[in-house]
């Protein structure tokens, strides 16, 4: 409970000092440069999570891509060893 009261103490001082510094014009140009930074800083971020976001949804189209093909070929053998069988049944009761 003492830690969250100097927390906030903490938190409601940087808010006063930053009131105070952003009335002197220098103080205000200096929070100003601050702000463009950490906006920068933000965006940079954005674009690579965005960036990241997509080649991971590329990544993960390309391997539901292999998945389905692999399925596929899984039937298409399935299917071969089924007529394989069926042959080889009809062939011996023939005999």
């Amino acid at each position: 409970m003492k830690n969250a009261l100097w927390f906030v103490l903490g938190v409601a001082g940087g808010f006063v000092a930053a009131h105070v510094v952003n009335k002197d014009p220098r103080g205000h140009e200096m929070l100003a440069e601050v702000d463009a930074r950490i906006s920068e800083f933000a965006d940079r971020i954005g674009d690579a999570y965005r960036e990241q976001e997509a080649r991971i949804e590329g990544l993960a189209a390309d391997v539901k891509g292999a998945a389905s093909d692999a399925l596929d070929s899984a039937a298409n053998v399935a299917d071969a060893a089924r007529d394989a069988v069926a042959k080889a049944t009809n062939a011996d009761s023939s005999h």
